[in-house]
């Protein structure tokens, strides 16, 4: 049991419960609730319930789910009362919040959101802090998660957190808003305000977050700062050198101009916010991002906001649970523990949570284990009613009928990109035509996918992953549509050019074949050479290729050679061994599976 803080543990964040009277015959109603759930609650055999419903004149199944009446009929039966659930299971995290001692509080780092317009620098401003190339691995050239660091300036901590700056993800930007305690509003001198600035100022404001001002690229011929000052200005954020509180920076994010000084500031407004937290208690605070990883598994990026994780703790986000196996920084170094303000990547959950989720540590793993199902069963449910099956066979097709409904399941690489993408798309108005997304989730698409899209007639979108042959193949016997995407606006363009019965396109990918690789050649000078069994279709010399692993689209691009024992070749057939090696790409694994396409001009 946690002890206080003299006795150097962690205080827990939820208050104790009352004992009930154990001698009270009560059973409490679930929604939801099936025969052999009330089997259990009443301590009876399944096999009996289900006799006392039938004389009752009730035909139910075990695993069928019965009413509220139902359940107070068979209660009232075996002489027991009937309670609603009332949900004590810290569903909603703000009801819990611990008031803090004054003692127990210390200084902590400050949470800097970094926000912008698309390409106005916010990522290699970060880069430049923290000496890495991170937008060099985004798709089309954009910031597409939230990604979460720490730096230390002057043995000063400062916590960063990047959101994307495309109108697209409006709604990640509003969550990074949320856990931040200072904005830095990017914006280019030879730009100015724009769209996303706009809506930047919008998310800042509504959390009361003090915004200090990059004034990016000065380096340019067109700079002009003033402009953006004066543009700035309309909103209210007036610079100190005109008798305002909002401090201007100018800076050179590529050349690292004026980043020492950004850094002073940032230090200096969060001295005068004095950020507290109590570090002796267990940790509470949001999901940064989230995805899924074929060595790792299921992973979560938290933002720890008060007290302390450490590995081993138990912890519930959304309906996940999850039991700290590891915490690693950006750059990949262990930690036993996080402290106040710290983001750290951990796994150990048993599913992907849902970003922007607030996370809470127990001290049961029972009671933890015992809140996520609760939670799971309810967002199962609630799924299941809003997937009820709908005809619309040939939409595309037919897009000038009257109220039409298009189903979407949305599958990810990542939650942020997930949860991106739902907002997107549900922007999308057309008359008479309606957009529902019935599943929005994280992972490779599977056959779990293939069923439900069947059932309702839906389209899978899948956005950097890729089905695994077996799952295209049940597909297509399924006559399922998948569409698979690499960037965000390619995803709402198609979708609003079908609805509005646009969607022409010139030319599609046509999957020729598979292959998987056995054997690992790695030859000095020349690269990696995989040595694999063409399992479908065919490979031709001139395919287009991309590399999965469990399902996730590892890279993209090109054959450099293809042969045939010592020979090159020009195609190999399933059936046949061949030797691969992959244009500007070695980092290849037993295991992994090669897809290879060709794009071919189709008529409408």
């Amino acid at each position: 049991m946690p002890k206080n803080k003299k006795e150097g543990k962690r205080t827990s964040n939820i208050p104790q419960k009352d004992n009930k009277d154990k001698g009270e015959k009560i059973v409490v109603y679930k929604p939801n609730m099936t025969v052999s759930m009330l089997a259990e609650a009443l301590g009876k055999p399944v096999n009996q319930v289900v006799m006392k419903l039938i004389q009752n004149k009730i035909m139910a199944s075990q695993t069928q789910v019965i009413d509220r009446e139902t359940v107070e009929l068979i209660c009232m039966d075996y002489g027991y009362d009937v309670n609603d659930e009332v949900v004590t299971d810290a569903a909603r995290f703000d009801e819990f919040k611990i008031q803090d001692n004054e003692a127990d509080l210390v200084r902590r780092p400050p949470v800097v959101t970094i926000m912008g317009h698309v390409d106005h620098g916010k990522t290699t401003l970060l880069d430049t802090i923290r000496n890495s190339r991170v937008a060099l691995g985004e798709a089309g050239g954009i910031t597409q998660h939230i990604g979460a660091y720490q730096i230390n300036y002057n043995n000063y901590p400062i916590t960063f957190i990047d959101t994307p700056g495309h109108a697209a993800f409006s709604q990640m930007r509003a969550r990074g808003a949320s856990i931040t305690d200072i904005v830095i509003l990017v914006v280019a001198a030879d730009d100015g305000v724009m769209p996303q600035t706009e809506e930047a100022i919008e998310h800042a404001k509504a959390a009361k977050c003090p915004i200090i001002v990059a004034v990016n690229k000065i380096d340019k011929p067109q700079a002009n700062p003033s402009r953006v000052m004066e543009e700035l200005a309309r909103y209210n954020l007036i610079p100190e050198a005109w008798g305002g509180d909002t401090i201007y920076t100018n800076i050179s994010a590529l050349k690292g101009t004026g980043v020492k000084e950004l850094l002073e500031d940032i230090e200096l407004v969060a001295e005068m916010q004095n950020l507290r937290a109590n570090p002796n208690r267990l940790a509470m605070g949001t999901v940064i991002e989230a995805g899924l990883d074929k060595n790792k598994g299921p992973y979560a990026t938290l933002l720890i906001q008060n007290g302390t994780l450490k590995v081993g703790d138990v912890l519930v986000c959304g309906d996940t649970f999850a039991k700290v196996r590891t915490m690693e920084d950006d750059r990949h170094m262990r930690y036993q523990e996080a402290k106040p303000s710290q983001a750290l990547m951990v796994t150990g959950l048993d599913s992907v949570p849902q970003a922007g989720d607030k996370f809470m540590v127990f001290e049961s793993e029972q009671e933890a284990k015992a809140i996520a199902e609760e939670r799971k069963i309810r967002n199962k449910a609630k799924e299941l009613e809003e997937s009820k099956p709908k005809n619309i066979n040939d939409l595309f097709n037919q897009i000038d009928n009257k109220n039409k409904e298009l189903n979407i399941i949305i599958k990810a690489d990542a939650q942020g990109s997930a949860e991106a993408l739902r907002n997107s798309l549900m922007k999308i108005e057309v008359p008479d035509v309606a957009l529902n997304i019935i599943r929005c989730n994280v992972g490779t698409i599977t056959e779990d996918d293939i069923n439900l899209a069947d059932g309702s007639k839906a389209l899978i979108i899948g956005f950097n992953v890729r089905p695994m042959p077996n799952v295209k193949a049940s597909a297509a016997a399924k006559k399922v549509q998948i569409r698979l995407y690499r960037i965000i606006y390619d995803v709402t363009n198609d979708i609003e050019a079908a609805l509005k019965g646009l969607l022409d396109p010139v030319y599609e990918e046509v999957v020729t074949g598979y292959c998987e690789v056995r054997e690992l050649f790695k030859i000095s000078k020349v690269g990696t050479i995989a040595g694999c069994y063409v399992t479908d279709g065919y490979v031709s010399n001139t395919a287009l290729i991309r590399l999965l692993r469990e399902g996730i689209v590892v890279y993209e691009g090109k054959l450099a050679t293809l042969r045939r024992f010592k020979d090159d070749v020009k195609e190999v057939k399933a059936g046949y061994e061949c030797g691969i090696r992959i244009d500007g790409f070695n980092d290849l694994k037993v295991g992994d599976v090669i897809e290879a396409s060709i794009s071919q001009e189709v008529k409408q």
